[in-house]
């Protein structure tokens, strides 16, 4: 069974495990999911079953849209409540300065990710890394925000939405937050991802890969069996013969080829839709 769709992950849980119960659910032993959640953050996690796992690669997931709330003055390795150390009692602040300071994050950002994050080391997620008490070290990486939202502010609780490129670390910008507020310490109380991309939770549903695919389609006026069996294709006889990806549609099934220096390559041969 192939199959397409935006599952909802809880917290308290991996990404991992909770694909394990998605594979029990759908009996299947073939999936995958793109871009991963990691246990204390809860939301959309993109799913494929079958051979639409090679998809994802090819699939329009950004900006991502996380939904956040900052705990200011609490202290945390983690940079969220499963490690709090000690909470600081702060002085509330006006909303409009709260507001300003978030507004501040809003494009080009280089910082250092949390150690407690799904970014693997040598294999490992780093969070797994840190509760096993491993020194390691994180590079700095660089993000875009593109669109920050304050959604409410109830001291000493901020509660924001931030709309940002892949990769970004919600939790890293948490941090950022409070200290432009002048706070040493923040942690997330709770963090969601509410899209990927196009990509919402709408109860599982199956989702059209053909309309989910952030590439061209291409069509091709050779000889049909060509495309069918999988045969090498004629750089002349497709529409656009501009370098990229592109899909074709065989029916009821497409193809994903690859134009380069006027050759034409299968990058998936067969994908069943």
């Amino acid at each position: 069974m192939n199959r397409l769709f935006v599952a909802y992950k809880p917290t308290g849980v991996g990404s991992n495990f909770f694909l394990t119960k998605l594979k029990r659910k759908y009996k299947t032993k073939k999936a995958g999911f793109s871009g991963t959640l990691d246990p204390f953050a809860k939301g959309v996690l993109l799913i494929g079953i079958g051979s639409y796992t090679k998809l994802f690669r090819f699939l329009n997931k950004t900006p991502k849209v996380y939904r956040a709330t900052l705990w200011l003055g609490a202290k945390s390795d983690s940079l969220d409540t499963e490690l709090i150390q000690h909470v600081e009692i702060l002085k509330e602040f006006e909303e409009a300065k709260v507001l300003e300071v978030l507004k501040s994050l809003e494009g080009e950002l280089e910082y250092e990710p949390p150690i407690f994050s799904a970014k693997r080391i040598g294999g490992q997620r780093a969070y797994d890394l840190a509760r096993a008490g491993k020194e390691f070290t994180l590079n700095k990486i660089h993000s875009t925000v593109y669109e920050t939202k304050l959604i409410s502010y109830c001291h000493p609780f901020v509660t924001f939405e931030a709309t940002v490129s892949e990769g970004t670390y919600i939790r890293s910008l948490g941090l950022m937050i409070a200290n432009r507020l002048g706070v040493e310490f923040g942690a997330l109380s709770a963090l969601e991802r509410l899209s990927e991309g196009q990509f919402r939770y709408d109860d599982e549903k199956p989702l059209d890969i053909k309309k989910s695919l952030n590439i061209k389609q291409n069509f091709y006026h050779g000889e049909s069996d060509n495309l069918k069996y999988g045969r090498v294709l004629a750089l002349e006889d497709l529409e656009i013969k501009e370098d990229g990806y592109y899909w074709l549609d065989g029916g009821g099934f497409i193809s994903i080829i690859n134009i380069a220096n006027t050759e034409v390559n299968y990058e998936l041969g067969r994908i069943e839709c």
